[in-house]
Protein backbone atom coordinates (compact mmCIF):
# COMPACT_ATOMS: atom_id res chain seq x y z
CA UNK A 1 0.00 0.00 0.00
CA UNK A 2 1.63 3.51 -1.09
CA UNK A 3 0.22 6.12 0.48
CA UNK A 4 -0.21 9.65 -0.04
CA UNK A 5 3.06 10.56 1.96
CA UNK A 6 5.05 8.28 -0.17
CA UNK A 7 3.48 9.42 -3.30
CA UNK A 8 4.62 13.08 -2.49
CA UNK A 9 8.09 11.87 -1.05
CA UNK A 10 8.61 10.13 -4.09
CA UNK A 11 7.75 12.81 -6.49
CA UNK A 12 9.69 15.38 -4.06
CA UNK A 13 12.54 12.87 -4.32
CA UNK A 14 11.96 12.97 -8.38
CA UNK A 15 11.48 16.89 -8.53
CA UNK A 16 14.42 17.18 -6.21
CA UNK A 17 16.45 14.47 -8.90
CA UNK A 18 15.32 16.28 -11.81
CA UNK A 19 16.06 19.75 -10.25
CA UNK A 20 19.33 18.23 -8.99
CA UNK A 21 19.70 16.99 -12.62
CA UNK A 22 18.84 20.70 -14.35
CA UNK A 23 21.55 21.91 -12.11
CA UNK A 24 23.96 19.64 -13.08
CA UNK A 25 23.20 20.22 -16.39
CA UNK A 26 23.07 24.39 -16.30
CA UNK A 27 26.74 23.53 -14.52
CA UNK A 28 27.52 21.45 -17.61
CA UNK A 29 26.51 24.07 -19.93
CA UNK A 30 28.60 26.89 -18.38
CA UNK A 31 31.50 24.74 -18.12
CA UNK A 32 31.01 24.37 -21.79
CA UNK A 33 30.99 27.63 -22.57
CA UNK A 34 33.79 28.41 -20.76
CA UNK A 35 35.35 25.65 -22.17
CA UNK A 36 34.69 26.61 -25.81
CA UNK A 37 36.05 30.32 -24.75
CA UNK A 38 39.24 29.16 -23.77
CA UNK A 39 39.23 26.78 -26.23
CA UNK A 40 38.69 30.32 -28.39
CA UNK A 41 40.95 32.18 -27.27
CA UNK A 42 43.68 29.10 -27.57
CA UNK A 43 42.44 28.68 -31.34
CA UNK A 44 42.79 32.77 -31.93
CA UNK A 45 46.23 32.59 -30.06
CA UNK A 46 47.17 29.05 -32.04
CA UNK A 47 45.60 31.02 -35.54
CA UNK A 48 48.17 33.72 -34.68
CA UNK A 49 51.61 31.66 -33.58
CA UNK A 50 50.77 29.73 -36.99
CA UNK A 51 50.21 32.89 -39.19
CA UNK A 52 53.78 33.80 -37.84
CA UNK A 53 54.89 30.76 -37.89
CA UNK A 54 53.97 30.69 -42.15
CA UNK A 55 54.71 34.46 -42.51
CA UNK A 56 55.91 36.25 -40.07
CA UNK A 57 58.60 34.32 -38.97
CA UNK A 58 60.15 34.70 -42.68
CA UNK A 59 59.38 38.19 -42.54
CA UNK A 60 61.27 38.37 -39.37
CA UNK A 61 63.85 36.26 -40.79
CA UNK A 62 64.49 38.27 -43.90
CA UNK A 63 64.42 41.13 -41.23
CA UNK A 64 67.14 39.93 -39.25
CA UNK A 65 69.20 38.76 -42.27
CA UNK A 66 69.10 42.56 -43.78
CA UNK A 67 70.28 43.96 -40.23
CA UNK A 68 72.88 41.58 -39.84
CA UNK A 69 74.03 42.63 -43.19
CA UNK A 70 74.16 46.62 -42.03
CA UNK A 71 75.74 45.67 -39.17
CA UNK A 72 78.89 44.01 -41.47
CA UNK A 73 78.62 47.01 -43.22
CA UNK A 74 78.72 49.60 -40.69
CA UNK A 75 81.65 47.41 -39.12
CA UNK A 76 83.31 47.55 -42.56
CA UNK A 77 82.93 51.20 -42.88
CA UNK A 78 83.94 51.53 -39.05
CA UNK A 79 86.84 49.80 -40.01
CA UNK A 80 87.74 51.23 -43.36
CA UNK A 81 87.44 54.78 -41.20
CA UNK A 82 89.81 54.03 -38.60
CA UNK A 83 92.12 52.52 -41.08
CA UNK A 84 92.04 56.05 -42.73
CA UNK A 85 91.92 58.00 -39.69
CA UNK A 86 94.92 56.59 -38.81
CA UNK A 87 96.83 56.68 -41.85
CA UNK A 88 96.08 60.54 -41.83
CA UNK A 89 96.99 60.91 -38.25
CA UNK A 90 100.38 59.37 -38.86
CA UNK A 91 100.57 61.09 -41.75
CA UNK A 92 100.25 64.38 -39.69
CA UNK A 93 102.08 63.49 -36.84
CA UNK A 94 105.07 62.65 -39.83
CA UNK A 95 104.09 66.47 -41.12
CA UNK A 96 104.27 67.87 -37.75
CA UNK A 97 107.72 66.49 -36.44
CA UNK A 98 109.15 67.57 -40.08
CA UNK A 99 107.74 71.02 -39.62
CA UNK A 100 108.75 71.09 -35.93
CA UNK A 101 112.12 69.83 -37.05
CA UNK A 102 112.78 72.47 -39.34
CA UNK A 103 111.94 75.19 -37.37
CA UNK A 104 114.08 74.12 -34.59
CA UNK A 105 116.77 74.08 -37.57
CA UNK A 106 115.74 77.53 -38.41
CA UNK A 107 115.54 78.69 -34.95
CA UNK A 108 118.93 77.41 -34.04
CA UNK A 109 120.28 79.28 -37.52
CA UNK A 110 118.54 82.48 -36.16
CA UNK A 111 119.87 82.22 -32.05
CA UNK A 112 123.22 83.74 -32.58
CA UNK A 113 121.46 86.60 -34.80
CA UNK A 114 119.39 87.18 -32.17
CA UNK A 115 121.78 87.13 -29.04
CA UNK A 116 124.34 89.71 -31.29
CA UNK A 117 121.85 92.27 -31.47
CA UNK A 118 121.42 92.20 -27.10
CA UNK A 119 125.43 92.28 -27.01
CA UNK A 120 127.10 95.43 -26.64
CA UNK A 121 129.20 97.05 -30.03
CA UNK A 122 132.11 95.69 -28.51
CA UNK A 123 130.94 92.19 -28.25
CA UNK A 124 129.46 92.74 -31.91
CA UNK A 125 132.48 93.93 -32.98
CA UNK A 126 134.72 90.88 -31.70
CA UNK A 127 132.06 88.74 -32.80
CA UNK A 128 132.44 90.15 -36.49
CA UNK A 129 136.26 89.74 -36.57
CA UNK A 130 135.80 86.28 -34.76
CA UNK A 131 133.41 85.86 -37.92
CA UNK A 132 136.37 87.07 -40.25
CA UNK A 133 138.63 85.37 -38.34
CA UNK A 134 137.55 82.02 -39.25
CA UNK A 135 136.90 83.00 -42.97
CA UNK A 136 140.50 84.07 -43.34
CA UNK A 137 141.28 80.53 -41.28
CA UNK A 138 139.47 78.46 -43.88
CA UNK A 139 141.32 80.92 -47.23
CA UNK A 140 144.64 80.08 -45.15
CA UNK A 141 143.68 76.02 -44.89
CA UNK A 142 142.48 76.04 -48.78
CA UNK A 143 145.73 77.89 -49.48
CA UNK A 144 147.91 75.26 -47.04
CA UNK A 145 145.94 72.53 -48.80
CA UNK A 146 146.64 73.82 -52.47
CA UNK A 147 150.20 74.12 -51.58
CA UNK A 148 150.24 71.00 -50.09
CA UNK A 149 149.04 69.53 -53.29
CA UNK A 150 151.69 71.45 -55.35
CA UNK A 151 153.95 70.30 -53.63
CA UNK A 152 153.45 66.50 -53.80
CA UNK A 153 153.50 67.07 -57.49
CA UNK A 154 156.34 68.81 -57.24
CA UNK A 155 158.09 65.99 -55.00
CA UNK A 156 156.60 63.44 -57.57
CA UNK A 157 158.17 64.99 -60.70
CA UNK A 158 161.49 65.58 -58.81
CA UNK A 159 161.76 61.99 -57.83
CA UNK A 160 161.00 61.07 -61.63
CA UNK A 161 163.72 63.33 -62.47
CA UNK A 162 165.84 61.96 -60.20
CA UNK A 163 165.27 58.76 -60.85
CA UNK A 164 165.72 59.38 -64.70
CA UNK A 165 169.05 61.13 -63.84
CA UNK A 166 170.02 58.14 -62.10
CA UNK A 167 168.62 56.07 -64.90
CA UNK A 168 170.94 58.07 -67.36
CA UNK A 169 174.26 58.03 -65.15
CA UNK A 170 173.76 54.21 -64.88
CA UNK A 171 173.41 53.91 -68.78
CA UNK A 172 176.54 56.23 -69.28
CA UNK A 173 178.59 53.81 -66.74
CA UNK A 174 177.84 51.21 -68.72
Amino acid sequence: VVTRDDVEQSLKAIWQYVKDKEQLLKDLHSQIKETEQRLSVKQSERDYWLEYKNVGSKAQANRIMNLEKEIKEVKDDLQTATEYYKNALKALKEENDRLVERHMELSKEQAPEKAVRYLDKSSRREIQENEWLKEEVKMYQKEVSDLKASIQLLEEENIGLVTKLIDGRLQNLR
